[in-house]
């Protein structure tokens, strides 16, 4: 009987330990560029396997588009300027995240 209870409570355990590993939430990091250094921000939502949001940086921002997470791994895109940017991202743990697209890599750590 023993043997039992602790399975199930180590069952809900591992459930809930895997639920809180999500993106959600607001995120920040630096951006190195030739024009030099800017702080990016941001805030992820998760519904389901759709991921959407806001990007936003001090020249402006722009909402998360065609989002999608399956994991630890997502993709999204955002458009500005006139330009779109693919970005693919995986959460590396609960408060790092690492973007990465064709200007590079970007570490994001979680805002508390």
């Amino acid at each position: 009987m023993k043997k039992i209870v602790f399975s199930i409570l180590f069952f809900f355990g591992v459930i809930a330990a895997f639920a809180q590993t999500t993106i959600d939430g607001n995120w920040k990091g630096t951006r190195e560029t030739p024009n030099g250094t800017f702080e990016v921000n941001y805030t992820f939502k998760v519904e389901g396997s759709t991921v959407t949001g806001v990007w936003k940086t001090q020249f402006g921002e722009a909402p998360i588009e065609n989002g999608k997470i399956d994991g630890k791994k997502f993709s999204f895109s955002i458009s500005f300027n006139g330009m779109t940017l693919n970005s693919t991202g995986e959460l590396v743990h609960d408060n790092e995240i690492v973007i990465k697209n064709e200007r590079g890599e970007t570490k994001l750590t979680r805002v508390k």
